[in-house]
């Protein structure tokens, strides 16, 4: 059975791309008589603002979606403790106190993320006790070497060969938060049993650290679906830390406004976009 998800972080409201992007993992799961899943994603340290889940609940009722909600990330916190305490005993992870500004100064590169990290604390071995508050990286060329060569599906791209190095040692553990995305999204997915990744393109490249972790931790390996993009007129995705929820293309003042969900659910569907909006075209690698 196919199973997607729509997994929100409850740092801001919900916009149009996210319609989007809910209303094409639903569309996925009954096209092939599947499970659609709502999972919050609520560990981003202080902008989570609990109060906005019963906001996306209801925008997403408004759309006239259908879901089934799976716990949230804030009550999976052990298991990202044990998958964490898995890789350190692997001899894959290790403390970083690096500040963003002496990342960047000291760069070798720059990957999806940013400025690639150029293994300061790997190369130093602190210690955990010693540094104080740390975060928690993997170190990316012994995690390769682990794994082996990998390989993982999008429905849209076809096969892809798994390039993690790309990014560098990412970190897995965040000083700030209980897990980064790739360690949370990759052992929640696999909790919630999702078979088919939905989400935009603009996260294509982060699925080569997920195959990664999969392999590492024995976890199953689902297909992905990284869906084109919502733009605004600059050119640039809608995004939350832009924000867009508040520029004319949130889903909440619409609701509030007394907007027909149901029909704009069915124009982006046929790609009838609001004016203003369009639709990316291209394929992030």
């Amino acid at each position: 059975m196919i199973v997607t998800r729509f997994a929100p972080s409850p740092n801001g409201p919900l916009h149009l791309g996210h319609a989007f992007s809910a209303i094409v993992a639903q569309d996925l799961a009954r096209e092939w008589g599947g499970r659609f899943l709502l999972r919050i994603e609520d560990i981003d340290g202080s902008r989570s603002r609990p109060e906005l889940a019963a906001d996306f609940r209801a925008d997403l009722a408004w759309l006239g979606l259908e879901w089934e909600e799976v716990a949230a990330q804030s009550g999976r916190l052990a298991s990202y403790r044990a998958a964490a305490e898995r890789l350190k005993a692997d001899g894959l992870l290790y403390p970083c106190n690096c500040t963003r500004a002496q990342i960047a100064a000291a760069a070798n590169g720059t990957g999806p993320d940013g400025p690639v990290y150029p293994g300061t604390c790997r190369a130093s071995g602190i210690s955990e006790a010693a540094s104080g508050e740390v975060a928690w990286r993997l170190d990316m060329a012994a995690a390769v070497r682990r794994a082996g060569p990998l390989e993982w599906i999008d429905e849209r791209a076809g096969p892809q060969r798994a390039t993690p190095e790309i990014f560098g040692d990412v970190v897995l553990l965040r000083k700030e938060a209980p897990a980064s995305y790739h360690l949370a999204a990759t052992l929640d997915d696999a909790a919630d049993g999702v078979t088919l990744v939905t989400r935009g393109r603009d996260l294509f490249a982060a699925t080569h650290v997920h195959r990664l972790l999969q392999a590492l931790l024995g976890l199953p390996v689902p297909t992905w679906h990284h869906h084109p993009l919502l733009l605004d007129e600059s050119g640039a995705k809608l995004a939350k830390r832009r924000d867009s929820g508040a520029l004319g293309f949130g889903l909440a003042e619409r609701r509030l406004a007394g907007g027909d969900g149901r029909a704009l659910a069915d124009a982006l569907r046929r790609h009838a976009l609001p004016a203003g909006i369009s639709l990316g075209e291209g394929l992030d690698r």
